[in-house]
């Protein structure tokens, strides 16, 4: 893994759960979710494609992986693109400051 991707993972982890910030529970921290869409199981994820998410809201029941993404998604009216657009401007933010 290059630098510039660890730095990555690290700034987006510590943003903390972007779901629960989401649901109004800022600083809930989260390990790193890597996104699927649109590729094979066999297939690497991209580093730059991670969300942050808490334990539950990652592995648990009522995460992405517990639910699926289409339980998800229906779940919390939110799939995994809309929480990396949240990830990305949360990021941006934080540069800001």
């Amino acid at each position: 893994m290059r630098r510039a991707e660890a730095e990555h993972l690290s700034r987006v982890a510590a943003l903390g759960c972007i779901l629960c910030r989401h649901l109004g529970t800022p600083g809930t921290p989260a390990e790193v979710h890597h996104l699927r869409d649109g590729q094979g199981a066999a297939q690497r994820a991209s580093n730059w494609l991670t969300i942050p998410a808490c334990p539950e809201h990652h592995r648990g029941a009522t995460g992405i992986h517990g639910l699926g993404t289409r339980g998800f998604a229906a779940r919390y009216r939110l799939n995994e693109l809309d929480l990396l657009a949240m990830t990305i401007e949360a990021l941006h933010h934080v540069s800001d400051h």
